[in-house]
């Protein structure tokens, strides 16, 4: 990890923490200072596009009438604010009667307070970038200087309950694609100035917002500008959801398992920032990415902390109790069953065996062809519309249950296997850590057809090896497991009372470690 780090502080080491994170996206054109140049190169680069405005009118000053245009975008600015913010003030209250051409930026942007974000331009590129992300470009003839006004204004989907990531208690509130929405939704909860956001564009034709935010002085400042190198090193034409992000800077190791969190819920990014974690946000979709990310983050849900201590260690021990479960179960019935069958009390294995008897095929090819038919109905349950979706779900009782059985294809065992897998694998909270526990299912079960439980030994000592091999960021992803950190014990397998956790994550946050300082409060005397 340290090498790492070294190395690429190294390579960046005279780059400051802005060069390193913004990109430049191609050539950068100057501004013409002459009006209709400029309209001319906007007009010819949008191919004439019907929704692009542009609005021409003239600002009397004290020596001449100077020609002025607001350009933006239909649908993506607020024309409202643009009629009485920019226009009205600007060529009816007369305010610019004792402007200069020389100063006439200056009082552009001292008389469009009514508008919140107001910065000065000078490239066509950084035009067309404002155009495009709904801000109304003033241009002035004569000066090589444009102001971009903040007036951004979209049809978006509102505050919403998360529909992946569901709890009993806790908020209801999940992200939206609107990245300054989400960002609000976390500044919500983390009223700090430390709490920092860096954004810039990513992508040479997307030009897709993409924000780091993390807190100051608990954040690991390695992992945030490791993120930052990352992010730099994306040299792509789109980002059209943080699943290409993911992608872009996860660790590059050859695994099934996910090695960046993501998520819905603002409180569940929030945690994560109090333990020295860094959100990367994408506008475009409602999913938040954390790094760097563990393996038991994937079994842990927001509820955890919204419930009782004891309450939530049982449920976490029933989700590694589900996690086996789907791994294994198939796995060792096919292995016992095919090579093992000493193991099997007597009266079992007779009813086993009565249950098989007009079966033509082994225990692996009837795991495989139920599995995979599993597999197709709960792909057709996803993409199926809602409205025939319980439908399909009977069909695939029909077809996985009494059909298969009556039919002498599979044996009511290992109807309940698969069934008892699929549930299991329904329990885990993350659904991209389930996908990998499907996918490595497979595997097991090849090795336990081919080698019995000798097979799923061997399987599973290359999981562990493999698993422990794999870093987040330069962070140990078995952690606090392997390397195995007593310290940290107190919210993995089971969770501990919030007043009995004084310390964060030492492998995530290894700045300030203390969380907080007080002891159990001592119950009032009667």
């Amino acid at each position: 990890m340290r090498s790492i780090f070294k190395r690429n502080q190294a390579n960046h080491k005279a780059k400051t923490t802005e060069q390193v994170f913004l990109k430049q996206q191609g050539p950068n054109l100057s501004k013409p200072t002459i009006l209709s140049e400029t309209l001319e190169i906007i007009r010819k680069n949008t191919g004439n596009s019907t929704d692009l405005i542009i609005r021409q009118f003239q600002i009397d000053t004290a020596d001449v009438s100077i020609d002025a245009a607001i350009v933006y975008l239909d649908g993506m600015a607020d024309s409202t604010t643009i009629m009485d913010s920019l226009l009205i003030d600007g060529k009816e209250t007369g305010i610019y009667r004792n402007a200069t051409s020389d100063n006439l930026i200056q009082k552009l942007k001292s008389s469009l307070l009514k508008v919140g974000d107001i910065k000065t331009i000078t490239d066509m590129d950084s035009i067309h970038i404002a155009i495009f992300s709904g801000d109304a470009i003033v241009l002035v003839d004569g000066s090589a200087e444009s102001i971009a006004a903040g007036v951004r204004k979209w049809s978006e989907r509102g505050v919403t309950e998360p529909q992946s990531q569901t709890v009993i208690r806790g908020p209801r509130e999940g992200f939206s694609e609107s990245i300054r929405i989400n960002t609000a939704l976390v500044r919500r909860k983390i009223k700090d100035p430390n709490l920092w956001l860096e954004t810039n564009p990513i992508g040479r034709i997307s030009k897709t917002d993409v924000a780091i935010m993390f807190i100051k002085g608990i954040a690991n400042e390695k992992v945030v500008n490791e993120v930052r190198i990352r992010l730099a090193r994306i040299d792509t034409d789109a980002i059209l959801e943080s699943g290409y992000i993911e992608e872009f800077i996860q660790d590059e190791t050859y695994t099934p398992f996910p090695t960046i969190y993501n998520t819905e819920r603002p409180d569940v990014v929030a945690a994560g920032l109090l333990e020295g974690r860094v959100a990367i946000l994408v506008d475009g979709t409602p999913f938040v990415l954390l790094a760097p990310a563990l393996f038991t983050q994937f079994l842990q849900t927001a509820e955890d902390y919204y419930q009782r201590a004891d309450i939530s260690s049982l449920l976490r021990i029933l989700r590694f109790v589900s996690l086996f479960i789907a791994l294994f179960a198939p796995s060792i019935y096919i292995a016992i069953t095919t090579f093992h069958q000493e193991m099997i009390p007597t009266p079992l294995l007779i009813n086993f065996a009565a249950q098989r008897e007009g079966i033509p095929f082994p225990a692996f090819v009837e795991a495989i062809l139920m599995e995979v038919t599993f597999e197709i109905l709960r792909e057709a349950g996803v993409r199926m519309p809602r409205a025939v979706g319980q439908a399909v779900s009977i069909v695939g009782a029909l077809v996985i249950g009494q059909a298969a059985v009556e039919a002498g294809l599979v044996g009511p065992t290992m109807v309940i296997i698969v069934s008892i897998t699929a549930i299991s694998n329904f329990v885990i909270p993350s659904y991209s850590l389930g996908i990998s526990v499907r996918m490595m299912r497979f595997i097991l079960m090849m090795l336990a057809a081919s080698f019995g439980l000798f097979g799923i030994l061997v399987g599973i000592i290359a999981l562990v090896l493999h698993l422990c091999s794999l870093r987040s960021f330069g962070i140990p992803y078995m952690s606090p497991f392997g390397p195995l950190d007593m310290e940290d014990q107190n919210d993995n397998l089971i969770r501990l009372p919030h007043w009995l956790q004084h310390r964060r994550p030492r492998y995530i946050s290894q700045g300030n470690e203390i969380r907080e300082k007080s002891t159990q409060p001592k119950p009032p005397e009667p």
